[in-house]
């Protein structure tokens, strides 16, 4: 990505927070990279450079800065407004797509690449154009700093931070944070190891891009629970999960400036993907203001966006949510989560004892699991019965991959082949259960109201015309337009009034 330095010379000369995680600044004479806003002395404008990302600074053989701690900085210009692939193959590393070491045929850049429809070879180019590093260069970074969070801020053994980390072991941790940061990983602990901490806590800092606001998503979430699955209580969102083989509880405590996550009795190897996915449940990445000025040039949504932006409240999962949408076809948001509540208790796996809360109780089933289940009986009509296990069945078969769309078009036009699933619950599965910030669902009852005039409703084809100055980021207009509607969270509309589907 190419940069104007003289626009992030007056940026870093302001110290202005703001920019902080769209660039980097680093220094020659120190080797040190920093965040535009660094509380440091100003360095002299002849031995700065910029770097669109950390990747691309730490490539470069600068080391981060230890004042203003630049790899804590959620995001980076460099993948924001690049190509969609870019954007996807940033969150499948952070949830761990490379694995230890990225050089495996399962894990390694030729099968991340498939995963998005494109090669090897051009999935590099588009990193090196976009980031200004590879992916196994993104990949490496990012276990580093993942590792020397956990090294500062939990009492986990060593081995646990490497599991955690994707380190193949605690050795290769050693030698990577050692090589990153100039300095062991003992010395990174040193007097830094928090009070009353145990060894065997799995605890992790994630944080947001400022100004964050978790009222609206917590009161998402709590209004959409699932009875046995997920909690919302004490300004705290907790569920049970299984990944892989590991099953667990997990709690997000969210305050103004990101997001602690805590695991309960799960393995440390969970750690990296839960993060990843409570990221995006909370949407940390997002850079509100901007999106924000953005969508506020149409005067619609001038009143309803507010100056620090709204953020998308994605879902755990994208199985589980699609199954979700369809649960809520023509029913209240109230009554899609008792029949959700209803399928995990028949079919969801009990957690174990130890876990077992009368809150959370169960895990949500398998596509396996469930393409298989008998749901008669739990207040489902056929049609959407069909529907579900449908959708199972071709998860489970593999003959529909959720988290390998090439594009949002890709996405609907799988979905869609599907029986039981329109063009807008296709998209309101791609908004929140795949994170695609630019889903669009035109027929959308809402939408069409807030771009009517006169008390008309706007036609599907004048909301989708009118939503094209809103690209690449229409759902989060179609959020601050429900949010509008609803005055807030709390309120949800019936899908019935939203969709004639």
């Amino acid at each position: 990505m190419t940069l104007d330095p003289d626009i992030c010379w007056r940026a870093t000369a302001s110290r202005d927070r703001r920019f902080d995680g769209r660039f980097f600044i680093a220094v020659a004479t120190t080797h040190i990279y920093c965040r535009p806003g660094c509380p440091a002395r100003m360095p002299a404008r002849h031995n700065v450079s910029f770097y669109s990302s950390a990747a691309a600074a730490e490539s470069a053989g600068y080391r981060p800065c230890r004042r203003c701690r630049p790899d804590t900085a959620p995001g980076s210009a460099a993948w924001i407004g690049a190509p969609a692939h870019v954007g996807r193959a940033m969150r499948m590393i952070e949830a761990g797509a490379l694995g230890a070491n990225g050089d495996d045929a399962e894990h390694g850049v030729e099968a991340l690449a498939a995963r998005l429809g494109i090669g090897g070879r051009r999935l590099r180019q588009l990193f090196e154009r976009h980031v200004g590093a590879s992916p196994l260069e993104v990949a490496r970074t990012h276990r580093a700093h993942l590792a020397r969070r956990l090294l500062e801020h939990t009492a986990m053994p060593l081995e646990h931070i490497a599991q955690a980390a994707g380190y193949a072991s605690a050795r290769r941790l050693h030698a990577a944070v050692s090589a990153t940061f100039k300095s062991s990983p003992g010395e990174l602990r040193r007097g830094r190891r928090p009070r009353g901490a145990r060894a065997t806590a799995i605890e992790l800092r994630l944080p947001a891009r400022a100004p964050f606001n978790a009222a609206p998503l917590l009161a998402f979430l709590g209004a959409r629970r699932v009875p046995g699955l997920e909690h919302v209580e004490g300004g705290a969102y907790r569920r049970a999960f299984v990944i892989g083989d590991d099953t667990g509880v997990l709690e997000a405590l969210p305050d103004a400036t990101g997001v602690t996550l805590s695991l309960s009795s799960a393995s440390a190897r969970a750690l990296v993907p839960v993060a990843a996915r409570i990221a995006r449940m909370f949407d940390l990445d997002a850079d509100t203001v901007a999106i924000a000025a953005h969508l506020r040039r149409d005067p619609t949504l001038r009143a309803r966006v507010p100056v620090t932006g709204v953020r998308v409240p994605c879902a755990w999962d994208p199985f589980e949510h699609a199954v979700r949408a369809l649960l809520g076809q023509q029913v209240t948001v109230a009554g899609a989560c008792t029949l959700a509540g209803r399928l995990v208790a028949r079919c969801g796996t009990p957690l174990p004892d130890a876990l077992a809360t009368p809150a959370l109780t169960h895990v949500f089933p398998s596509p396996a699991r469930l393409a298989a289940a008998n749901l008669d009986g739990l207040g489902v009509t056929g049609a959407r019965i069909a529907a579900i296990r449908g959708l199972a069945a071709a998860v489970a078969g593999g003959a529909l991959d959720l988290g390998a769309h090439a594009s949002l078009d890709d996405a609907v036009a799988a979905l869609t082949a599907l029986p039981g699933i329109g063009d807008w619950t296709a998209q309101y599965i791609a908004l929140r259960g795949l994170g695609e910030p630019d889903a669009f669902p035109a027929g959308d009852l809402g939408v069409r109201k807030a771009l009517g005039a006169g008390g008309r409703l706007a036609s599907e084809r004048e909301a989708t015309k009118r939503a094209e100055a809103w690209r690449p980021w229409r759902g989060y207009a179609v959020i601050a337009l429900w949010l509008d509607l609803a005055h807030d969270f709390t309120t949800g509309r019936t899908l019935a009034e939203r969709t004639s589907e």
